[in-house]
């Protein structure tokens, strides 16, 4: 987008990602809040999760006109450099580990979170606004954020893919949530390199949650939040 009030593109772009940091910034205190309440945690860390997915709403903000677009990623950038840092020596009772983690240990932040920031920085950086970028940060997001949600709590059929004990419930939600994730995301950031016509769009977006759901089905723990990018990208930017 062109800057408004005249500002240069730098300008412009740094005030965009003040609103980014806000963003981020106002839903995890906000979770920490709701957790300190009684909020399941789990809830709160894949709230987290989807909203950090979502993130891509704020592109068509930035000005590309210069380099400064990278400023996209400096939320990204802060977080991984907090996850290094709090992993290695934050307590249980740090909000980020409250709100960011299943057990509670700050371990767990080196490992799934701090691959999620890497992601989104590799995406902001090389793939700016591009429909591949934005379909694979909505699977990411929302499908793998809400499929351990729905296979906790509405989870009857269980399966197991090479030792990892999933449910069909849990699939069939990161499918459809990656899907439903997809569209909204798509059709908000208008992304470029989007199919022309409604059917290979949606015909793309089904085969990219299809891929989606069945690496997150089949990935170790923890390293879904790279597998699940690299597949999706791989089949958007190379089978379109």
């Amino acid at each position: 987008m062109e800057p408004l009030f005249g500002l240069p593109p730098i300008l412009w772009n740094m005030f965009t990602t003040f609103i980014v940091f806000v963003y981020i910034m106002s839903i995890i205190k906000f979770m920490d809040f709701l957790v300190t309440k009684g909020f399941p945690q789990d809830v709160s860390r894949k709230i987290v999760h989807v909203a950090a997915g979502s993130w891509v709403i704020f592109w068509p903000l930035f000005c590309a006109k210069d380099l400064s677009y990278v400023l996209n990623i400096a939320v990204a950038v802060l977080w991984t450099i907090l996850f290094i840092v709090k992993g290695l020596t934050a307590s249980s009772e740090d909000y980020a580990v409250k709100t960011m983690t299943r057990s509670g240990d700050p371990k767990e932040l080196l490992r799934g979170p701090l691959f999620f920031t890497l992601v989104m920085e590799v995406l902001g950086v090389f793939f700016f606004m591009n429909y591949a970028a934005v379909v694979t940060m909505a699977i990411l997001g929302w499908g793998d954020g809400l499929a351990p949600l729905i296979g906790k709590y509405y989870g009857r059929r269980k399966y197991k893919l090479l030792g990892r004990e999933k449910t069909i419930e849990g699939s069939l939600g990161m499918f459809l949530f990656g899907f439903l994730g997809s569209l909204i995301l798509v059709f908000v950031v208008q992304p470029i390199g989007m199919p022309q016509s409604i059917e290979s769009l949606i015909l793309s977006i089904l085969i990219a949650c299809l891929i989606g759901t069945i690496v997150e089905a089949i990935s170790p723990a923890d390293i879904d939040n790279i597998l699940i990018p690299i597949a999706t990208m791989i089949y958007l930017l190379f089978a379109l």
